[in-house]
């Protein structure tokens, strides 16, 4: 049987992550969104986890805290970094539905147009205040 390629994010670290991921996109203002990669990418590597793992995996765990988020969270505006609606346990209908009355517009293949609506991200004085990376590797 092969390895898996989906390392699973330690129990240990999951609550502290998936809180970050949260407090991250509440800050994302409406009309506009951030991609799961970039929000993981403010939130420094758990002390449970390698730093190579993190980076391969980051992304992926905050679509799962994404996925359970509690209601407060604006959990549409977190699409997938080329547009696309990849949202796991919620509806991508509902998603796109929630966008738009927000004034995001779309292509023609149903993907955000992200040239027009990617945030720039949180405040640096806010991050610095919450724990979060500053300059966070965005690739």
């Amino acid at each position: 049987m092969a390895p898996s390629t989906h390392a699973a994010l330690p129990r240990t670290a999951e609550t502290a992550f998936y809180t970050a991921v949260w407090e991250i996109t509440r800050q994302i203002p409406p009309g506009k969104v951030f991609p799961y990669g970039k929000i993981a990418a403010y939130i420094p590597c758990p002390p449970e986890v390698s730093p190579d793992l993190y980076r391969v995996h980051r992304a992926r765990w905050a679509g799962q805290a994404i996925a359970v988020c509690p209601d407060d969270v604006p959990w549409h505006r977190v699409p997938a970094a080329d547009g696309r609606l990849i949202i796991v346990g919620k509806s991508r209908e509902e998603q796109r539905r929630r966008l738009e009355a927000e004034g995001v517009a779309f292509d023609a293949r149903g993907r955000v147009k992200m040239s027009l609506h990617l945030w720039e991200g949180p405040d640096p004085a806010w991050l610095e205040e919450h724990g979060f990376l500053r300059a966070p590797d965005q690739r």
